[in-house]
């Protein structure tokens, strides 16, 4: 019954857009589902939250959270990316692996153990918003009304294997100054070649701590921006720096070596999305250990990121398949991240 309701559930969240910011109609699609199920839910913005039935605040609370928003729909899509179609056992469909998978699962999990009174710990269900463009009115808005949470769990697609630790991101804006002049005359200072000599540096610079699950931070130049026209020595060359931390390191202590190596001036556009780990001692990553299950350091950014508590990234669905074309989920997969989410949470001991 919980497979086939949450299959049913997520075959509802793929005909239905939600591109981030764009979410309200499958919010409203996770509420009514938890209503029909006589679960009490609330909404904050696109944000759907709901709390066990027995909730206790003197117990530990676990978080379960994962997203309902998806990115747009990739160029090269062969089939309507809004109708969910069985094929050859998986379920194609935007959205499907990214995270509607999970997000299903853990929604199924959470039914599973609402009304159970003999629970050590509370549980907290969050679907929510904006998670694929980190905005300020998904998990980080919701956050506060929730209370004290002490470990999360956040479903995305990591074949059900347990991420550890998560690589953060940072993105800096950079500009060189030089002196504008006649580019047929030996005038002015071109500060694309001001820029070029910092884009080199940066391109060569290697960070001393490498994390053993997470690599090396990774500096990488995505974008460069000057001149006016063709015969005018350029007096500012802009250029954007993608920087993926891992947690040997906070955004903040990067950023500061970073200007320390360039001579251009650098702007950091956020440093919240923090690089985030959760300890192999762990009473929840010790479970999954139990299970037989493997860990690694995931390179890619989720809500993780936003939370100031341990948390545990797992799911159903590859990570590889998300934001492609012809996006798809296994159904045997949707099936194990139940049992496998149930079987984590039945077994923690806080």
């Amino acid at each position: 019954m919980l497979y086939a309701d949450a299959l049913s559930l997520l075959k509802d969240l793929i005909k239905t857009p939600s591109l981030s910011k764009q979410e309200q109609e499958t919010a409203n699609l996770i509420q009514s589902f938890l209503q029909e199920k006589d679960i009490v839910c609330h909404t904050l913005k696109n944000n759907i939250w709901s709390v066990n039935q027995y909730f206790n605040p003197h117990k530990p609370t676990i978080l379960l959270n994962s997203h309902h928003d998806t990115v747009k729909p990739a160029s090269g899509y062969t089939k309507n990316p809004f109708e969910p179609i069985e094929e050859d056992g998986k379920l194609y469909g935007l959205g499907s692996n990214d995270a509607g998978g999970a997000l299903v699962a853990l929604i199924a999990t959470f039914v599973h153990f609402y009304p159970r009174k003999d629970l050590n710990f509370n549980l907290i269900l969050a679907a929510t918003a904006e998670e694929e463009i980190s905005g300020e009115h998904g998990i980080a808005h919701l956050l506060p009304k929730l209370g004290k949470i002490d470990v999360g769990i956040v479903g995305e697609p990591t074949q059900m294997q347990m991420a550890i630790a998560e690589k953060g991101l940072m993105v800096i804006d950079g500009v060189a100054l030089g002196k504008s002049g006649h580019a047929a005359r030996n005038e002015g200072e071109n500060a694309i070649y001001k820029a070029i000599q910092d884009i080199q540096h940066l391109k060569d610079y290697q960070f001393e701590q490498v994390s053993p699950l997470l690599g090396a931070v990774k500096v990488s130049i995505t974008q460069i921006e000057a001149g006016t026209q063709h015969n005018v020595v350029p007096d500012q060359c802009r250029f954007v720096i993608d920087v993926r931390t891992n947690e040997c390191y906070t955004n903040e202590a990067i950023f500061s070596i970073l200007q320390q190596e360039c001579h251009s001036t650098l702007k950091a556009r956020s440093f919240r999305l923090n690089s985030s780990s959760i300890p192999l001692h762990h009473p929840l990553v010790k479970r999954g250990l139990s299970l037989g299950w493997h860990y690694f350091g995931s390179p890619t950014l989720s809500d993780q990121a936003l939370m100031n508590f341990p948390t545990l990234k797992i799911g159903p669905g590859d990570s590889a398949r998300s934001h492609t074309a012809d996006e798809f989920i296994y159904l045997e997969e949707i099936a194990l991240g139940i049992n496998g989410y149930i079987q984590l949470v039945e077994g923690i001991i806080l």
